[in-house]
């Protein structure tokens, strides 16, 4: 099963995150806040405010994405 193990904050909505297979992908998360709850970390300040779940990456207003959505729509580095 595909963890989160670590995130860092880039700059602007881009995270490199590490999974538990030891790889490391960068993301940009812009292009997918939209709607109602994810479009509210558009707010810098707000997204910003993350913390790491027992398996992914989770914000303060409960959004949250599956680490095979990270994983498949992140840059190796």
């Amino acid at each position: 099963m595909l963890r989160v193990m670590d995130v860092d904050y880039i700059k602007d909505y881009e995270l490199l995150v590490t999974f538990n297979d030891n790889s490391r992908k960068m993301i940009d998360l812009k292009p997918f806040l939209t709607g109602e709850v994810f479009g509210e970390l558009l707010d810098k300040k707000k997204f910003i405010q993350y913390g790491l779940t027992r398996y992914t990456i989770e914000w303060t207003n409960g959004a949250d994405l599956a680490p095979e959505f990270l994983f498949e729509n992140g840059t190796p580095c």
